[in-house]
Parts: C-alpha cells; sequence; structure tokens
C-alpha cells in the first residue's frame, strides 16, 4: 500500500463552525455532533478517561502526578544514532517505525508536511515503516487528524497508533470505545501554544530578516530558541530576546490559553523535551507505554531527570505579564542593557529539568483561569478541572463559588 494515498483525505472538507475549536478532526467525521461529547474544551472528564486509559487516577499524594498526570516512570532519552531530519534525535518517528516494523499495528496515523509549505501540518495514514521519515521535525497549525479514523477503519485496519497533541489525543480517547480497534497506541507530543500556519510564518519573519530560509525552529529547555538556516546555519535566540510582546492579542487563540493539558495525560507515552535537560523527556504513563518503549530496545540511551532551580518567582513574572495582557494592557518589558544579563543567568539559576516542566504547567494553569475569567467566565466550571485549583492556589488563584464544578456523572 502506498501511505500517501491516504494523505489528507478529509482535511479539504470543510469544517463545520464551532466556538473554541482547535479542529483536531472529530467535526470532519461522519458525525460531527459527537463534538459536544468528546471535545476537551466544552466538558472535559480527565478522572474518568485517566481511570479507563490508565486504570486509575492522576495521584496528587504520589511525586509529580498531579503536575504531569498519571505514569509509571519518567527518563531523560536520546536515541543512540540520532535521525537524520529529525527534531532532537527521532525517539516519536522510531517509535512509529518499529510498531510497523514489528507488526504491531497496521498503520500510524500522524502529520506530515504540506507539499507546498514545509510548516503546514497534514494529517497522513502511514503503513510502511520506511515512510516515516515523512513524519519528522515540527509543524506548527491546526490539521484534523482525526479526521482520517474512519478511512483508516474502511480500510480495514484493526490495530493503529496515533501521535498526536493534547486537544487530539482527548477526543480520541473519548472516541476509543466505539471505533471498535483491536489495538491502540497513542504516543502523546505536549502542546501549549499551536496557532495558525500564516501567524507562524508571521514570528519568523520577526526573528529573522531570511525567514523563508529557517528549516528548523525549537524551544529549548535551556531558554533559548534555536533556529537553523537552509545554508546550515544556527542561531541561538535567548527567549527573552524574542519579539513575544509585539505580536497581535490573537496571536495565540482562546483554546491554547486554555489549554489545561500541556503533558498530554491520556497518551500511553509521552515524549516531549521539558524535563531533559538537552535530552527528551519521556513519560510513560501505563504498560502499553512500557511497551512502547522496550520496542526501541538499545537504540536509546535513558537517565533519570534531573531537577534544579525554583519555579515560583518566574511563575508570578509570568501571571503578572498574563493579568495586563488579559486586560489588554501592554507586557511588562524588561530593558534592552538587561535582557543579556538575565538571559545569561536564566539558564544557570533558573528552573531547569523536572522544575522547568513544573513550572510550565503551572504557567498554563494560571494562564487558562485567567484568561477564562476574563472572556468566558460561564465556562470556568465545566472547563477548568478539579486538579488545576491546587497547582494555581499557592498564586492566590482560588475558585468562587460558581467556578467550582459540579461532580461529573
Amino acid at each position: 500500500m502506498n501511505s500517501v494515498d491516504t494523505m489528507g483525505t478529509s482535511s479539504t472538507t470543510d469544517a463545520p463552525y464551532r466556538n473554541l475549536c482547535t479542529d483536531c478532526g472529530v467535526s470532519r467525521t461522519s458525525n460531527p455532533k459527537r463534538c459536544g461529547e468528546v471535545c476537551q474544551f466544552i466538558k472535559p472528564n480527565y478522572p474518568d478517561l485517566e481511570s479507563k486509559v490508565h486504570g486509575r487516577t492522576r495521584d496528587p499524594h504520589r511525586p509529580d502526578e498531579l503536575h504531569f498526570g498519571p505514569f509509571k516512570q519518567m527518563v531523560r532519552a536520546s536515541l543512540k544514532v540520532p535521525l537524520q531530519g529529525a527534531q532532537w534525535t527521532g525517539i516519536t518517528t522510531r517509535l512509529g517505525a518499529r510498531l510497523l516494523e514489528t507488526k504491531a499495528v497496521d498503520a500510524v496515523l500522524t502529520m506530515t508536511q504540506d507539499p507546498n509549505d514545509a510548516w503546514r501540518p497534514v494529517p497522513i495514514l502511514i503503513d510502511q515503516a520506511s515512510d516515516m521519515v515523512k513524519a519528522r521535525g515540527m509543524k506548527m497549525g491546526y490539521a484534523p487528524l482525526l479526521s482520517l479514523l474512519e478511512p483508516a477503519i474502511a480500510k480495514g485496519y484493526k490495530k493503529i497508533a496515533v501521535i498526536g497533541i493534547p486537544c487530539q489525543v482527548y477526543a480520541l480517547r473519548a472516541l476509543e470505545k466505539e471505533l471498535g480497534l483491536e489495538k491502540l497506541y497513542v504516543i502523546g507530543t505536549p502542546c501549549s501554544d499551536n496557532t495558525t500556519t500564516e501567524n507562524f510564518h508571521h514570528f519568523l519573519s520577526l526573528i529573522s530578516p531570511e525567514p523563508k530560509d529557517i528549516t528548523y525552529l525549537e524551544f529549548r529547555a535551556d531558554y533559548h530558541v534555536e533556529v537553523r538556516f537552509k545554508n546550515g546555519k544556527k542561531k541561538e535566540i535567548p527567549f527573552l530576546q524574542l519579539p513575544l510582546s509585539t505580536l497581535p492579542n490573537d496571536f495565540f487563540p482562546l483554546t491554547c490559553k486554555t489549554c489545561v493539558d500541556y503533558t498530554n495525560v491520556l497518551s500511553d507515552i509521552t515524549v516531549g523535551y521539558m524535563g531533559g535537560q538537552g535530552e527528551q523527556w519521556l513519560i510513560v504513563r501505563n504498560s502499553r507505554g512500557e511497551e512502547l518503549l522496550h520496542l526501541l530496545g538499545d537504540e536509546v540511551q535513558t537517565s533519570a531527570p534531573g531537577t534544579a532551580g525554583k519555579r515560583h518567582s518566574a511563575v508570578v513574572g509570568f501571571m503578572k505579564n498574563v493579568e495586563l495582557a488579559a486586560g489588554g494592557l501592554p507586557l511588562r518589558k524588561m530593558p534592552n542593557w538587561l535582557r543579556p544579563i538575565v538571559g545569561w543567568l536564566m539558564p544557570k539559576v533558573g528552573p531547569r529539568g523536572l522544575e522547568f516542566a513544573r513550572t510550565r504547567v503551572e504557567m498554563k494553569a494560571i494562564e487558562t483561569v485567567i484568561h477564562l475569567r476574563r472572556e468566558q467566565p460561564a465556562r470556568m466550571a465545566s472547563m477548568v478541572p478539579e486538579h488545576i485549583w491546587p497547582l494555581v492556589a499557592p498564586y492566590d488563584l482560588k475558585p468562587n463559588d460558581q467556578e467550582i464544578r459540579k461532580p461529573l456523572k
């Protein structure tokens, strides 16, 4: 079979309008009304789905589960021989290939690049291990990944793997029972702030006079963005030097500003970078996640995650800027002369490793509460899961009576 035959089968279909939608693809299926039952941004029920997927909910008394969700182990990891063209060393791509090589799955549902725009994601079903190279690298934008679930089932695929971001994975898990699959592996990547591909091109134009020559961009845990160019040139930009304060208010949609699942808690294994300190960070969540890691065998090297620094002051500073932005006021700007000094200090004294990951999760929780309160206050009780409130409590954010959700049935 040719994997490309199923690329973007449903992605050209107009999706029904949905408020607070990242176009995960459900609205493009034969039953778009399911959005009301499976969407992360309508009435999420994380305890129920965590129990179904992992056999239990997150345990707030177990270290880091309140922040990162249920897990069996966390490791820093890298492939001993990095895959050419991969975003990091290629762990996610290699997992998909190994599943196909071992016949554990019939196909992998993931993203490839638009032939006319390397940054634009397009859903693809891959059924040959050699074709996993088409899924390498970062893409930025929205693409209806789950619109290819029905075509996959129509082709007779009974065992599939899905590589997706949190809003896609949440809907997938909510639909899982009715799909009738014999086996489903879910490889999740963390996601914090997505935007349209067009907006991303604008961002590239702000960080380089040669935006069309940029072939690689990565936000690293050492407080730098790495940019690579067609001619082989590399550039490292400290976070503080990024032109974030000049971006329009709608650059990131309200969905991304109110996402409560940065670490993709409903995946079998999360493959990210936040706790990696230069390597990738794997959160193995259940027995299927253990099976996935085992598939890599001695191709992968692992070590225990590290942690250093303190997150409180960094989170407080972030919260103050979010409060200004939510109120339509200009963000606080650091004097230009101070930026290089602080940029030099942050990788040395700021939160690192798992503390960096905890910092980002608390920042996202705070962002959710502040933006929803201002823009969609009636949705607070339905959209904010209970586990968010302990994360924001140290920063004097507490729910009022109208914001406490009633027990979900």
